[in-house]
C-alpha cells in the first residue's frame, strides 16, 4: 500500500535543527521547504493501488532522493548512504538526523512501477509544472534544439566476444541446446585461444563460432516450445552472424568477420540498444543520444528525448516541439537542417533559424547545385545549357548527357562519363530558400547570440557524468527524464524560485 508523508516533524528532525547550515538557494533547502508541495501523495497513487501490507516509504521522499540523485549521478547505493550520513540530503526528503533511510531495491522497485505506470516521467512533469506556473517561459518565442552523446553502461564486445559469449548464453538458457556439440574453446568465458597477430587463425576462430552458431540455430528450429525470451536469444545468436560475418569459402566452411559495416548494427549482447554513434567525424563512441530543447535566454529545458545513438538529430526534432505552439521560432545547427524538417516546421507555420548545410559540390571548388537554375519543370547550368526534370523511380532527374561533351567548363562540374545528373530534392525550394536566408546579416545575429546558448543546458545536463546508470533505452530514457529534472529545478532556483503568500511559484530574482 502506498505511504503518506505527515506535516509533523520528528524528534530529531533534520531541517528544525540545522536548516539553518544548508544554503539557501541549494536544492537541498529547496527540497526541504517545498517537497510535499511539489510531489504530493496523490502524485503516485496509482502505482499503489493495494491497501494491504506495509505502508510503501511516502512518494515525496523517494521523489526527492531521485532528484538529489539525478542531481548527483550517484549510483543507488552510493544515493542510499549519502541519504544516510548526509544532513542536507536527510533535511530534504524530511528525515530525522539518527534516521537510517532504507534499502536501494527501494529506488529500484519504484522506478519499474513508474516506467510500467501511465506516466512514468511524472517527477519531471511535475517541475515543468512549476516552470510554467512562474511565467519563466512567458513571451519566449525561441525554442534551442541540440543533442549530446551518452556513454552506455556496458563495455565494449567485438564480433568474437559478443558470439561467443551469445553461445554461451543460448546454451544456458535452453537446456535441451545444452547437447549440441560446439568447440570447447567456445564455452570458455574467456576468449578463444588464436593467435591474433595471424589473420587466418582468426579467421579459424570466426569460422568455428559461426559453425557453432549454426548448429545451435537449426538446432533451436526443431523446438517448439521456447519462450519469448529463449527466442529472441537464438535470434540475437543469428542476427550477430548476418551482420558482422561473411561467407569465405562455403565449400570449406571459411567464415570471416565481414569487410563493412550493417546498417544499425547491434554492438552488444548486454545492451542490444546501444548502437555507435558520433557527433564529429573524429569522435565515435558508443551509447545513446540524449536531444533536447530549450529556451536560450533562462536555459530551461522544454523537452527531452533519449535515442539510440545513431539516430538523427533532425529525425527527432518534431517530437520536442510536438507540445509547442505554432508561434515558436526554432533554432538548431545544420544537423536539423533537412528538407524533411523544414517542412515540418512550414506545415505547422513554424519559423525556423536553423543552419543549411554547405551545398555538395561533385568537383571539389567546382560548381555546387546553388549555380544552377531549378525550376518546376528544367534545369539550366552555368552555360546556359537547359535541360528537363524527369520523374523516374529513384527521384526527379535531370540529365546533361551529351551536352556535357564539349563543355568548355566540364572539369568544374563533373567527371562522369555521361555528362552530369541532378537529382532534384523533394524540398529542393526550402533548402534553397534557407541558404539564402542564411546570407542575411538578421539571420547571423540571431543564429550567432541564441543558438549557441543551448550549450549551457548540455553542460548542465552531462556534468555528473555522461556515462549512463542503466541498459536499454526505456530504463536511461526515465534516467534522463529525471536528470532534466534536476537540471531545471537548480535553474529555478537560480532565477529566484520562492512562492507567494497565497502558495503561488514565483521568481523574485536576486
Amino acid at each position: 500500500m502506498q505511504g503518506r508523508g505527515v506535516s509533523d516533524r520528528e524528534l530529531l528532525d533534520a531541517r528544525a535543527l540545522c536548516g539553518h547550515l544548508l544554503d539557501p538557494s541549494s536544492i537541498e533547502a529547496f527540497l526541504a521547504q517545498y517537497r510535499r508541495a511539489l510531489f504530493g501523495d496523490d502524485m503516485f497513487e496509482d502505482l499503489f493501488t493495494s491497501s494491504r501490507g506495509r505502508p510503501s516509504i511516502p512518494g515525496d521522499v523517494i521523489a526527492a532522493v531521485m532528484v538529489l540523485q539525478a542531481d548527483t549521478g550517484l549510483s543507488d547505493r552510493k544515493a542510499v548512504a549519502r541519504l544516510r550520513s548526509d544532513i542536507g540530503w536527510k533535511a530534504a526528503c524530511g528525515l530525522a538526523l539518527d534516521d537510517e533511510g532504507f534499502d536501494s531495491t527501494v529506488l529500484v522497485l519504484w522506478r519499474r512501477r513508474l516506467r510500467e505506470s501511465t506516466d512514468p516521467e511524472r517527477i519531471d512533469r511535475a517541475v515543468r509544472a512549476v516552470v510554467d506556473s512562474t511565467g519563466v517561459l512567458a513571451g519566449k518565442r525561441l525554442r534551442a534544439l541540440d543533442s549530446t552523446v551518452l556513454d552506455d553502461a556496458v563495455a565494449r564486445q567485438d564480433t568474437i566476444k559478443m558470439l561467443a559469449s551469445q553461445i554461451r548464453r543460448v546454451r544456458r538458457m535452453i537446456g535441451e541446446l545444452a547437447k549440441v556439440w560446439v568447440h570447447d574453446d567456445n564455452l570458455e568465458f574467456t576468449r578463444p585461444l588464436c593467435d591474433w597477430t595471424d589473420p587466418a587463425d582468426v579467421d579459424r576462430v570466426v569460422s568455428e563460432l559461426t559453425e557453432d552458431a549454426f548448429a545451435l540455430i537449426l538446432a533451436a528450429e526443431e523446438l517448439d516450445d521456447l519462450s519469448d525470451a529463449q527466442a529472441e536469444a537464438v535470434g540475437l545468436l543469428g542476427v550477430i552472424i548476418g551482420q558482422d560475418v561473411e561467407e569465405v569459402d562455403a565449400a570449406k566452411g571459411r567464415w570471416r568477420i565481414a569487410r563493412r559495416v550493417a546498417k544499425d548494427r547491434i554492438i552488444s549482447t548486454v545492451d542490444t540498444e546501444s548502437r555507435h554513434t558520433h557527433k564529429t567525424s573524429h569522435s565515435y563512441r558508443d551509447g545513446y543520444k540524449a536531444h533536447i530543447a530549450a529556451e536560450p535566454d533562462s536555459g530551461i529545458i522544454t523537452a527531452s528525448e533519449l535515442t539510440a545513438g545513431n539516430t538523427s538529430d533532425a529525425d527527432t526534432a518534431p517530437g520536442l516541439i510536438a507540445d509547442e505552439d505554432d508561434d515558436i521560432e526554432v533554432l538548431g545547427d545544420s544537423a536539423y537542417g533537412t528538407g524533411e524538417l523544414r517542412a515540418h516546421l512550414e506545415s505547422r507555420g513554424i519559423d525556423s533559424t536553423i543552419k543549411p548545410p554547405p551545398p555538395r559540390r561533385a568537383v571539389e571548388g567546382g560548381f555546387s547545385l546553388d549555380d544552377f537554375t531549378i525550376t518546376d519543370t528544367t534545369v539550366r547550368c552555368p552555360e546556359d545549357i537547359t535541360v528537363p526534370i524527369h520523374d523516374t523511380k529513384s527521384g526527379r532527374v535531370a540529365r546533361f548527357g551529351t551536352h556535357c561533351r564539349d563543355c568548355p567548363v566540364r572539369n568544374l562540374c563533373t567527371r562522369a562519363n555521361n555528362g552530369r545528373t541532378i537529382k532534384i530534392h523533394p524540398h529542393h525550394a526550402l533548402l534553397t530558400q534557407a541558404r539564402v536566408d542564411a546570407q542575411t546579416d538578421e539571420w547571423a545575429e540571431l543564429y550567432r547570440t541564441k543558438r549557441p546558448l543551448v550549450e549551457r543546458s548540455i553542460a548542465w545536463l552531462t556534468r555528473p557524468r555522461r556515462r549512463l546508470p542503466y541498459r536499454g533505452l526505456e530504463r536511461n530514457q526515465l534516467a534522463l527524464a529525471h536528470r532534466v529534472a534536476a537540471v531545471n529545478l537548480k535553474r529555478l532556483l537560480t532565477l529566484g524560485l520562492t512562492t507567494t503568500p497565497h502558495g503561488a511559484w514565483t521568481l523574485t530574482p536576486t
